[in-house]
């Protein structure tokens, strides 16, 4: 029988094959091996990524205010999660005074105007609404000290978080290109080998034609695919953020509504072992010190569900 042969989609930014084919072949029990020490990837169920990556903040808000220290925090949004974090610190009286927040990105227009705070689907928005405002107005910090990336600040925004000394924690996940925050890897806005992209900073960017897609499906835009309501652009951090920042964690847990079906799980493989690339920007984590949760069911082996359609 003649074998059928392909290229990926041209809109595929990764498309080397015998890395694919390798990367998809990825069992399970192989999945938390890796060559780095200090690239550490641990398997968890799945009602435990958030709880760690909850308790994992806490802990750094808490130290940094028992120390009398700052806490700066670079953070992906929306996420459900700030509010049990909110509910956390509001329970044990934490004075969150210290706490410096840098929203790790923002939806912008076609011209690059970054979206305001009263935009319904903004990150700052969420990130006020889920954290900021359940937190008891005694133990905020200043407003002033949550900061996002803003048409004014886009330029300086880098440098924002670099007088701050970088980051205290930096946290993640990847997009279904594998991008990190709004780094993608076909952007032209990011363009560059390997170590000039490691230098490049704060941007506004060409979303991918995958992102639009998959932010889609997202409940804020409907659940519906409504491709045309996601915004072209966007403003985000760069990789020298994600460098320079003391600690870093990458989470890998998103489905479709809690199902089996996950547009993160090849992707997921492609990050922790492929090639470390712009063409896939989260596998920078592999050379750095990162703490990687995979759910069980990122983490399940891919094999055609011939039962089972969309």
């Amino acid at each position: 029988m003649k074998e059928f042969r392909y290229s990926p989609s041209n809109w595929v930014p990764f498309r080397d094959l015998d890395v694919l084919e390798r990367v998809r072949g990825i069992r399970r029990e192989e999945i938390d091996k890796h060559p780095n020490p200090e690239f550490r990837i641990r398997v968890v169920p799945d009602d435990q990524v958030e709880f760690i990556f909850v308790t994992d903040m806490f802990y750094r808000i808490k130290t940094a205010a028992e120390k009398g220290v700052s806490c700066t925090l670079i953070l992906p949004n929306p996420n459900h999660g700030y509010i049990k974090l909110a509910h956390i610190l509001n329970r044990f009286r934490v004075d969150c005074s210290h706490l410096h927040v840098f929203i790790m990105d923002e939806y912008a227009d076609e011209h690059g105007n970054v979206a305001p705070e009263s935009f319904p689907q903004g990150f700052m928005r969420a990130f006020k609404n889920y954290f900021y405002r359940e937190l008891e107005p005694g133990l905020r910090p200043p407003e002033e000290q949550i900061h996002g990336p803003t048409t004014e600040n886009i330029g300086e925004y880098g440098k924002m978080i670099a007088d701050r000394g970088g980051a205290d924690a930096c946290y993640s996940g990847p997009g279904w290109t594998g991008h990190l925050a709004f780094i993608e890897p076909d952007a032209p806005e990011f363009q560059a080998d390997l170590e000039e992209w490691k230098k490049m900073g704060p941007r506004i960017v060409t979303l991918s034609p995958f992102t639009v897609a998959q932010n889609s499906l997202h409940g804020s835009f409907g659940l519906s695919g409504d491709l045309a309501l996601v915004p072209p652009k966007a403003a985000t951090i760069g990789p020298a953020e994600v460098i320079g920042a003391k600690y870093r964690m990458q989470q890998h847990a998103l489905s479709v509504a809690g199902t089996a079906v996950s547009w993160q799980r090849f992707v997921t493989r492609l990050i922790l072992h492929g090639p470390v690339t712009p063409r896939v920007p989260e596998s920078l984590l592999q050379v750095l010190p990162t703490d990687v949760i995979v759910s069980e069911n990122a983490a399940r082996d891919i094999e055609p569900r011939w039962d089972f359609a969309y």
